[in-house]
């Protein structure tokens, strides 16, 4: 099947309550506003592009961008939130999954991200339970079926109305031969901890699992009957409240971000997206493109108090707000870019300040709501399928948490000068306030062979380019009169060498060290999905997923690998 996206509309991934399409935000009264409710009611003529009906509650990226902004404004707008259930506002169906008409329709290298893109808000989901003290209940008042399933087991507890109809099931294997791909299975046997064998049954029965055996088998936590529904669900949650462990802070308000964008007719050669800390420079005909992240020129919060007072405009939530739309940007609207070169500007004293202030007092709730974002912003780019070359030059500022970019690019780049000072400079943030998927610091993983090299680091403040060379931080020195051939050289060779195969690189080594549910998934997710969602069995002319909804059945090649 030839894959064609239907539209050429860039996605957005701003948004606001008073603007969902398909979720319900509310606080119910008789809680006390300590519960946050979402109803899932997606609008069947309202996808992203034309070409497909959101039928039975199914979703596509705009649901989900949704689900993602309605996450995030829980956590900063509503701190008095001690618990979230997240229910069906349709009678007899919770979520039937992603929308299979808009996969069918959609480019290779959309679904991936698509799928990439829901499962990083199903993690934000599970971490708003473990790390800042929301625990969430599914309340399934009808059948969850493949990525609505998946929603439900990235909640903490689920419960299943036994109606004699409504059901769980992850039909993606029986019905369009692909898989589960936003981290079902391994959620199924790592998480819930299925039975093997149970997860085999499971997961190819198309119809799924019903009320009691849906219990017995681990898959829901309890399967009252649709009367006794709502009793339990609000037994469930109260108890979920009593639970939390969330700290109380000041709301903070998330306006929208302020950008403008250039060069976007299709005729100019280069595309400029400027927001106030972050600048993305792109180059599609080179498939390269730049992206500089600056300092804080005014002065900061130095104190949770001050924090809560400036907002969202402190720098570590403006700028890290904006890094996480140009990451989205980079992987949804620019397929063409494959090299991006990471920059810094301005004085690393001031990122070190707001470092400091947030490292003294990491034990407030919106300071630790402000590290969690920095944190989930910065896997966003460990999972972007980009070659980044992080580019250290005199003016640039890798000092603590914007040193984190460079650890997180795939080569560093330091130039080797006299003329002007070149440094870069650990904080406290890099012993650990941001892990990556595989639960280490990006110096941990840097240094695995070598793990006493970390607490060095952390140890001698700023260093030169010899230094850092020295410290194992410097993957190329180029001195002044090699640098501009040797960066040009590196970014032409890279651009020029297959992205399937950059791609998988990249995700193979991006974590080293244990493994983990979260690099399981997206170690998954690059290798099983890339693979399978390309395969003629789903996606060629008698494939299932070609053929879904259509009278005739699927022709398979019955070949294993």
């Amino acid at each position: 099947m030839a894959e064609t996206n239907t539209s050429h509309e860039p996605v957005r991934f701003e948004t606001h309550p008073d603007r969902y399409v398909h979720w319900k935000l509310d606080f119910p009264a008789e809680h006390g506003g300590k519960v946050a409710r979402l109803m899932m009611d997606v609008k069947e003529d309202r996808g992203m592009r034309p070409g497909y009906p959101l039928k039975l509650n199914s979703y596509d990226l705009g649901v989900d961008v949704e689900l993602a902004d309605a996450l995030q404004r829980i956590r900063f707008e509503h701190p008095e939130v001690r618990a979230l259930v997240i229910t069906s506002a349709k009678d007899r169906i919770f979520c039937s999954g992603a929308n299979i008409y808009m996969l069918g329709s959609s480019t290779h290298g959309f679904k991936v991200n698509f799928c990439k893109f829901t499962n990083e808000t199903r993690l934000y989901l599970e971490e708003m339970s473990a790390e800042s003290g929301i625990p969430s209940l599914a309340s399934l008042n009808g059948t969850a079926s493949g990525g609505g399933y998946e929603l439900a087991i990235a909640c903490d507890d689920i419960v299943l109305a036994d109606d004699g109809s409504s059901a769980v099931s992850f039909p993606e294997a029986p019905l369009l031969a692909v898989l589960p791909g936003t981290g079902g299975l391994t959620r199924l046997v790592d998480k819930r901890k299925i039975r093997r064998d149970l997860a085999d049954a499971f997961s190819t029965i198309a119809e799924g699992v019903r009320g009691k055996r849906s219990v017995e088998w681990g898959l829901v936590d309890e399967a009252p009957p649709k009367a006794k529904l709502e009793e339990v669900t609000k037994r469930r949650i109260g108890a979920l409240v009593d639970r939390s462990t969330r700290k109380a802070f000041p709301a903070v308000k998330l306006p929208a971000l302020e950008v403008k964008r250039s060069g976007e007719e299709p005729s100019a050669d280069k595309q400029e997206i400027e927001y106030q800390y972050v600048t993305l420079e792109l180059s599609p005909k080179q498939r390269t493109a730049r992206l500089v992240v600056r300092a804080p020129s005014s002065k900061q919060p130095e104190t949770p108090e001050e924090l809560a007072k400036a907002g969202a405009s402190a720098w570590a939530i403006q700028a890290f707000r904006e890094l996480d739309d140009a990451l989205l940007e980079l992987r949804f609207n620019q397929p063409l870019i494959g090299v991006v070169s990471v920059e810094t500007a301005g004085d690393a004293a001031a990122v070190l300040a707001v470092d400091a202030m947030l490292a003294k007092h990491a034990d407030d709730g919106l300071v630790r709501e402000v590290t969690l974002l920095m944190k989930r912003v910065l896997k966003r780019m460990d999972l972007t399928a980009k070659s980044f070359f992080a580019l250290v030059t005199p003016g640039s500022c890798f000092a603590g948490s914007l040193l984190e970019l460079a650890l997180a690019s795939d080569r560093i780049y330091m130039k080797d000068t006299e003329d002007e000072p070149v440094t870069v400079a650990a904080s406290r943030m890099n012993a650990g306030s941001f892990p990556m998927a595989n639960g280490l610091s990006r110096l941990q993983t840097r240094f695995l062979k070598e793990p006493e090299r970390v607490s060095r680091v952390l140890e001698q403040g700023a260093l030169t380019t010899p230094e850092a060379v020295k410290a194992g931080l410097v993957t190329f020195a180029p001195d002044d009169i090699d640098w501009d051939d040797e960066i040009r050289i590196a970014f032409e060779e890279r651009a020029a060498m297959s992205p399937d195969a950059m791609t998988g690189m990249e995700a193979s080594l991006r974590f080293a060290g244990p493994e983990t549910m979260e690099t399981k998934i997206f170690g998954r997710l690059s290798a099983w999905q890339n693979w399978i969602f390309q395969r003629p069995n789903a996606v060629g002319e008698r494939g299932a997923l070609t053929l879904y909804g259509k009278p005739e059945r699927p022709e398979f090649n019955w070949q294993r690998t």
